[in-house]
Protein backbone atom coordinates (compact mmCIF):
# COMPACT_ATOMS: atom_id res chain seq x y z
CA UNK A 1 0.00 0.00 0.00
CA UNK A 2 1.07 3.92 -0.97
CA UNK A 3 0.86 5.99 1.93
CA UNK A 4 -1.05 9.73 1.03
CA UNK A 5 -1.73 12.60 3.00
CA UNK A 6 -3.78 15.26 2.67
CA UNK A 7 -3.20 19.19 3.28
CA UNK A 8 -5.88 21.40 3.28
CA UNK A 9 -6.82 23.96 5.73
CA UNK A 10 -10.86 23.78 4.78
CA UNK A 11 -11.89 20.68 7.19
CA UNK A 12 -15.01 20.24 5.50
CA UNK A 13 -13.48 19.49 2.00
CA UNK A 14 -10.19 17.76 3.98
CA UNK A 15 -12.57 15.43 5.92
CA UNK A 16 -14.85 14.86 2.68
CA UNK A 17 -11.65 13.69 1.01
CA UNK A 18 -10.43 11.53 4.09
CA UNK A 19 -13.69 9.68 4.60
CA UNK A 20 -15.82 9.46 1.61
CA UNK A 21 -13.08 7.68 -0.55
CA UNK A 22 -12.33 4.33 0.20
CA UNK A 23 -8.73 4.75 0.07
CA UNK A 24 -7.84 1.41 0.99
CA UNK A 25 -9.86 -0.22 -2.48
CA UNK A 26 -7.41 2.21 -4.96
CA UNK A 27 -4.09 0.94 -3.28
CA UNK A 28 -3.71 3.59 -0.56
CA UNK A 29 -4.22 3.76 3.21
CA UNK A 30 -4.32 7.61 5.16
CA UNK A 31 -1.88 8.35 6.97
CA UNK A 32 -2.29 12.03 8.12
CA UNK A 33 -3.84 15.17 7.80
CA UNK A 34 -2.75 18.90 7.57
CA UNK A 35 -5.05 22.14 8.34
CA UNK A 36 -2.37 24.41 7.15
CA UNK A 37 1.26 24.54 5.58
CA UNK A 38 3.29 24.49 8.29
CA UNK A 39 1.58 21.35 10.22
CA UNK A 40 1.76 19.26 6.38
CA UNK A 41 5.89 19.80 7.15
CA UNK A 42 5.82 18.47 9.63
CA UNK A 43 3.47 15.87 8.80
CA UNK A 44 5.71 15.13 5.56
CA UNK A 45 8.66 14.97 7.36
CA UNK A 46 7.46 12.62 9.99
CA UNK A 47 4.61 9.85 8.08
CA UNK A 48 6.87 10.07 5.20
CA UNK A 49 4.51 9.86 2.48
CA UNK A 50 4.12 8.74 -0.87
CA UNK A 51 1.69 11.23 -1.89
CA UNK A 52 1.13 14.31 -0.68
CA UNK A 53 -2.82 16.07 -1.62
CA UNK A 54 -2.00 20.13 -1.03
CA UNK A 55 -4.54 23.03 -1.31
CA UNK A 56 -2.87 26.00 -2.60
CA UNK A 57 -3.96 28.56 -0.62
CA UNK A 58 -3.52 27.63 3.09
CA UNK A 59 -2.63 29.41 6.28
CA UNK A 60 0.86 30.05 7.97
CA UNK A 61 2.94 28.28 4.58
CA UNK A 62 1.25 28.31 1.01
CA UNK A 63 0.90 24.96 0.02
CA UNK A 64 3.68 24.81 -2.74
CA UNK A 65 5.98 26.49 -0.44
CA UNK A 66 4.96 23.52 1.96
CA UNK A 67 5.94 20.94 -1.19
CA UNK A 68 9.08 22.94 -2.11
CA UNK A 69 10.17 22.92 1.62
CA UNK A 70 9.20 19.03 2.74
CA UNK A 71 10.75 18.12 -0.74
CA UNK A 72 14.09 19.06 0.51
CA UNK A 73 14.51 16.23 3.44
CA UNK A 74 11.53 13.55 1.69
CA UNK A 75 10.71 12.03 -1.52
CA UNK A 76 7.34 12.39 -2.74
CA UNK A 77 4.80 12.74 -5.48
CA UNK A 78 2.02 16.00 -4.87
CA UNK A 79 -1.61 16.34 -6.16
CA UNK A 80 -2.51 19.80 -5.87
CA UNK A 81 -5.83 21.14 -5.36
CA UNK A 82 -6.60 24.67 -5.73
CA UNK A 83 -10.08 26.96 -6.73
CA UNK A 84 -7.14 29.41 -7.85
CA UNK A 85 -6.58 28.59 -11.69
CA UNK A 86 -3.99 31.84 -12.18
CA UNK A 87 -1.31 30.58 -14.58
CA UNK A 88 1.19 31.58 -12.21
CA UNK A 89 -0.03 28.99 -9.45
CA UNK A 90 -0.32 26.22 -12.51
CA UNK A 91 3.45 27.33 -13.73
CA UNK A 92 4.85 26.98 -10.02
CA UNK A 93 3.52 23.51 -9.68
CA UNK A 94 4.85 22.24 -12.81
CA UNK A 95 8.30 23.52 -11.34
CA UNK A 96 8.16 21.26 -8.48
CA UNK A 97 7.35 18.56 -10.78
CA UNK A 98 3.61 18.57 -9.15
CA UNK A 99 2.07 15.05 -10.98
CA UNK A 100 -1.74 16.77 -11.84
CA UNK A 101 -3.23 19.92 -10.69
CA UNK A 102 -7.20 19.41 -9.87
CA UNK A 103 -9.57 22.44 -9.80
CA UNK A 104 -11.75 22.46 -6.43
CA UNK A 105 -14.35 21.44 -5.82
CA UNK A 106 -12.73 17.97 -6.57
CA UNK A 107 -14.00 15.54 -8.97
CA UNK A 108 -13.77 12.42 -7.03
CA UNK A 109 -13.64 9.54 -9.98
CA UNK A 110 -10.89 12.05 -11.53
CA UNK A 111 -8.94 11.91 -8.53
CA UNK A 112 -9.69 8.36 -8.31
CA UNK A 113 -8.37 7.94 -12.06
CA UNK A 114 -4.86 10.45 -11.32
CA UNK A 115 -4.30 8.42 -7.61
CA UNK A 116 -4.68 5.29 -9.99
CA UNK A 117 -2.17 6.50 -12.83
CA UNK A 118 0.35 7.95 -10.27
CA UNK A 119 0.47 3.86 -8.17
CA UNK A 120 1.57 2.89 -11.52
CA UNK A 121 4.41 4.99 -11.67
CA UNK A 122 5.28 5.16 -7.70
CA UNK A 123 5.41 1.53 -7.83
CA UNK A 124 7.27 1.35 -11.41
CA UNK A 125 10.29 3.64 -9.84
CA UNK A 126 10.54 1.99 -6.94
CA UNK A 127 11.54 -1.63 -9.08
CA UNK A 128 13.79 0.42 -10.98
CA UNK A 129 15.45 1.55 -8.15
CA UNK A 130 15.32 -1.36 -6.08
CA UNK A 131 17.17 -3.65 -8.85
CA UNK A 132 19.70 -0.42 -9.02
CA UNK A 133 20.55 -0.74 -5.77
CA UNK A 134 20.48 -4.58 -5.79
CA UNK A 135 22.74 -4.43 -8.51
CA UNK A 136 25.06 -2.07 -6.92
CA UNK A 137 25.24 -4.14 -3.79
CA UNK A 138 25.93 -7.48 -6.01
CA UNK A 139 22.94 -9.22 -6.17
CA UNK A 140 22.53 -11.10 -9.05
CA UNK A 141 19.30 -9.91 -10.33
CA UNK A 142 19.28 -12.59 -13.86
CA UNK A 143 20.46 -15.37 -11.54
CA UNK A 144 17.61 -14.77 -9.48
CA UNK A 145 14.73 -14.05 -11.61
CA UNK A 146 13.29 -17.46 -13.23
CA UNK A 147 14.51 -21.03 -13.17
CA UNK A 148 13.57 -21.29 -16.69
CA UNK A 149 17.22 -20.05 -17.44
CA UNK A 150 18.73 -23.53 -16.60
CA UNK A 151 18.90 -26.18 -18.73
CA UNK A 152 18.90 -29.07 -15.96
CA UNK A 153 15.10 -29.93 -15.06
CA UNK A 154 16.26 -30.79 -10.91
CA UNK A 155 18.20 -27.26 -11.29
CA UNK A 156 15.43 -25.56 -12.14
CA UNK A 157 13.02 -27.78 -9.94
CA UNK A 158 15.23 -26.53 -7.01
CA UNK A 159 15.36 -22.91 -8.36
CA UNK A 160 11.51 -22.87 -8.30
CA UNK A 161 11.39 -25.01 -4.75
CA UNK A 162 13.64 -21.75 -3.33
CA UNK A 163 11.18 -18.98 -4.39
CA UNK A 164 7.95 -20.67 -3.20
CA UNK A 165 9.48 -22.32 -0.18
CA UNK A 166 12.32 -20.30 1.10
CA UNK A 167 10.77 -18.97 4.40
CA UNK A 168 10.72 -22.71 5.48
CA UNK A 169 14.14 -24.30 6.65
CA UNK A 170 15.30 -26.15 3.88
CA UNK A 171 18.55 -27.50 3.04
CA UNK A 172 20.16 -29.25 -0.35
CA UNK A 173 18.95 -32.51 1.39
CA UNK A 174 15.48 -31.48 2.04
CA UNK A 175 15.21 -30.49 -1.90
CA UNK A 176 16.76 -33.59 -3.37
CA UNK A 177 14.72 -36.02 -1.06
CA UNK A 178 11.63 -34.38 -2.75
CA UNK A 179 12.73 -34.34 -6.07
CA UNK A 180 13.49 -38.10 -5.38
CA UNK A 181 17.41 -37.76 -6.51
CA UNK A 182 20.85 -37.88 -4.41
CA UNK A 183 21.81 -34.71 -2.86
CA UNK A 184 25.58 -34.78 -4.29
CA UNK A 185 24.35 -35.18 -7.98
CA UNK A 186 22.04 -31.96 -7.18
CA UNK A 187 24.88 -30.45 -5.39
CA UNK A 188 26.81 -30.62 -8.36
CA UNK A 189 24.82 -29.92 -11.04
CA UNK A 190 23.40 -26.89 -9.75
CA UNK A 191 27.00 -25.82 -9.09
CA UNK A 192 27.88 -26.47 -12.51
CA UNK A 193 24.59 -24.43 -13.73
CA UNK A 194 24.33 -21.35 -11.31
CA UNK A 195 27.95 -20.97 -10.20
CA UNK A 196 26.82 -20.92 -6.18
CA UNK A 197 26.19 -23.56 -4.33
CA UNK A 198 22.52 -24.31 -2.88
CA UNK A 199 22.99 -22.51 0.02
CA UNK A 200 24.26 -19.45 -1.39
CA UNK A 201 21.86 -18.98 -3.58
CA UNK A 202 18.93 -19.47 -1.32
CA UNK A 203 20.62 -17.38 1.13
CA UNK A 204 21.28 -14.49 -1.82
CA UNK A 205 17.11 -15.05 -2.43
CA UNK A 206 16.25 -14.65 0.78
CA UNK A 207 18.30 -11.30 0.95
CA UNK A 208 17.24 -10.07 -2.29
CA UNK A 209 13.41 -10.75 -0.46
CA UNK A 210 14.83 -8.83 2.85
CA UNK A 211 15.58 -5.83 1.12
CA UNK A 212 12.55 -5.46 -0.79
CA UNK A 213 10.53 -5.62 2.37
CA UNK A 214 12.78 -2.98 3.96
CA UNK A 215 12.30 -0.98 1.13
CA UNK A 216 9.07 -0.87 1.07
CA UNK A 217 9.29 0.99 5.17
CA UNK A 218 6.45 -0.91 6.84
CA UNK A 219 8.08 -3.69 8.58
CA UNK A 220 10.83 -3.84 11.63
CA UNK A 221 14.19 -5.61 10.84
CA UNK A 222 13.25 -8.56 13.22
CA UNK A 223 10.24 -8.92 11.33
CA UNK A 224 11.74 -8.90 7.84
CA UNK A 225 14.25 -11.43 9.24
CA UNK A 226 11.47 -13.80 10.00
CA UNK A 227 9.57 -13.23 7.34
CA UNK A 228 12.59 -14.06 4.66
CA UNK A 229 13.40 -17.50 6.48
CA UNK A 230 15.78 -16.74 9.06
CA UNK A 231 14.88 -18.30 12.26
CA UNK A 232 17.77 -16.01 14.49
CA UNK A 233 17.82 -12.44 13.81
CA UNK A 234 21.71 -12.35 14.44
CA UNK A 235 22.25 -14.84 11.53
CA UNK A 236 20.25 -12.66 9.34
CA UNK A 237 21.96 -9.51 10.31
CA UNK A 238 25.21 -11.44 9.30
CA UNK A 239 23.94 -12.94 6.12
CA UNK A 240 22.71 -9.55 5.12
CA UNK A 241 25.97 -7.71 5.45
CA UNK A 242 27.81 -10.05 3.92
CA UNK A 243 25.99 -10.31 0.42
CA UNK A 244 25.22 -6.09 0.97
CA UNK A 245 28.18 -4.98 2.94
CA UNK A 246 26.20 -2.98 4.80
CA UNK A 247 23.53 -3.99 8.01
CA UNK A 248 19.91 -4.01 7.86
CA UNK A 249 19.72 -1.23 9.42
CA UNK A 250 22.81 1.30 7.72
CA UNK A 251 20.51 -0.37 4.74
CA UNK A 252 16.91 1.56 6.15
CA UNK A 253 19.08 5.05 7.35
CA UNK A 254 21.00 5.25 3.50
CA UNK A 255 17.64 4.73 2.28
CA UNK A 256 16.11 7.67 4.23
CA UNK A 257 19.30 9.77 3.38
CA UNK A 258 19.12 9.17 -0.42
CA UNK A 259 15.49 9.52 -0.41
Amino acid sequence: MLKVLIAEDEDIIRKGLAYTIDWLSIGYVLVGEAANGEEGIEKIKELKPDVVLADIMMPKVNGLEMIRRAKEEVRFKSVILTSYAEFDYAKEAIELKAYDYLMKPVDVDKLKEVMGKLQVEIKHEKEKELVFRQKNQGMDIELLSSGDFYKNPYVKKTIDFIKERYIEKISIESISEELEISASYLSRKFKEETGHTCLDFLNMYRVQQAIRLLDEGIYRVYQVSDMTGFSDYKHFCLVFKRYTKTSPREFIKNKEYTS
